[in-house]
């Protein structure tokens, strides 16, 4: 079954975010969804929904928690129990409820650094404290040394917050280094909250995402693992999440933080889920074929350039950059004003760095890439 990821489909001036956020004069390559059209099993599925004409209040669609199911058994040989989830309007509140849930004021989160923004606010947002383990780069990847963590540690921490596949530096962390990080969690007796948004979108042949719950029955004791079809399948905007609680209890006191504050899914962006989960492999085989090689045209491209360094993403279609060697104090600024909206590193934890969004057409990272080369080649690059 052939899949056009090359048709370009106009974005400007519609309810886009990532399209509206620049003037036209910048092509933006920067929040985390793809430039490319779902696929007909969501869109079918969708339109039969719309077309019954009821949107009254919705209870999940009947085989939506076997979908998903059989998608985590099939893709990761993971025996997922219904019964351990809980469905959410979205990764980021299953962060935060997290962090709500499993400390309480005067206790502490560790979260990686640099890390996916919401990772930072979640902390700040329920008036908790957060110590920063920074990632050490090894070869192309990035990666957690818990021992360089021991120093700083106050016996106050609670919760563990990780991102497998890793946002912004695009590590998917192999058995060994999960398995040390469980090791970590289990002499501090630590809650661990995995986000897992981007696990279906593993680019590096041979690599296999393993979430970090299916290590043992103690990494699913103490873990809360958030998945999403969102990125995978270019629904964001519907808004459709899942955490998967395998502890009773810990269930419950996420429930509990929940209530009367998190909505339920609605029930288009459920419809849209299941029908992902269900039908939609055949297009991410296809998706992830196409990213891989912008993924590899961007590396090269990059590499080429005085002054610039992008690590070589295992997942996600996100490439973190250094862009300390051009020697200027605001890369982001420098290239907005070259007419390229990129991600700011300082939100990340990373002033000197840019991440780069290449879910795109072919064309449209051409173009990216033939305005950075411009920029790079700029005489007034200080300016």
């Amino acid at each position: 079954m052939a899949f056009n990821f090359d048709e370009e489909i106009n974005r400007r001036h519609s309810d886009s975010i990532k399209w509206n956020a620049h003037d036209d004069s910048v092509l933006p390559m920067w929040v985390a969804d793809t430039d490319f059209r779902s696929p007909a099993c969501i869109t079918d599925a969708l339109m039969a929904r719309v077309q019954h004409g009821v949107f009254g209040y919705g209870a999940h669609p009947q085989g939506l928690a076997q979908a998903f199911v059989d998608w985590c058994e099939r893709r990761y040989a993971w025996r997922v129990d219904p019964q351990w989830l809980v469905f959410l309007p979205g990764i980021v509140a299953g962060l935060n409820l997290s962090v709500r849930a499993f400390t309480a004021p005067d206790e502490t989160t560790i979260a990686p650094t640099p890390i996916y923004p919401p990772f930072r606010k979640s902390a700040a947002l329920a008036g908790r404290a957060q110590l920063n383990a920074p990632l050490q780069r090894r070869g192309q990847r990035l990666t957690l040394n818990t021992d360089s963590l021991r120093a700083s540690l106050t016996g106050r921490e609670k919760l563990l917050m990780l991102c497998n596949p890793q946002n912004p530096g695009g590590t998917a962390y192999r058995r060994d280094e999960l398995e040390a990080q469980l090791a970590f969690a289990q002499e501090r007796d630590l809650i661990v909250c995995s986000d897992e948004i981007h696990c279906d979108l593993i680019l590096e042949p041979g690599v296999r995402h393993i979430p970090f719950a299916s290590l043992s029955e103690d990494a699913a004791r103490r873990s809360i693992t958030l998945m999403s079809p969102s990125k995978t399948f270019n629904i964001a905007g519907l808004g459709a999440s899942v955490a998967v609680i395998p502890d009773a209890a810990l269930r419950q006191r996420f429930c509990d933080a929940r209530a009367g504050i998190v909505p339920n899914v609605d029930v288009l962006a459920l419809t849209a889920a299941e029908a992902a989960w269900r039908g939609g492999e055949p297009w991410l085989e296809a998706q992830l074929t196409y990213l891989r090689r912008n993924r590899d045209r961007l590396y090269a491209a990059i590499s080429s350039l005085p002054g610039m360094e992008m690590l070589l993403p295992e997942a996600t279609y996100l490439a973190w950059v250094d862009a300390s060697g051009l020697g200027v104090e605001n890369p982001t600024r420098f290239f907005k004003r070259q007419g390229l909206g990129f991600s700011p590193g300082a939100d990340f934890g990373d002033p000197q760095h840019v991440r780069i969004n290449f879910g795109c057409t072919a064309a449209t990272l051409e173009e990216a890439i033939a305005r950075l080369t411009r920029a790079i080649n700029a005489t007034d690059i200080r300016a």
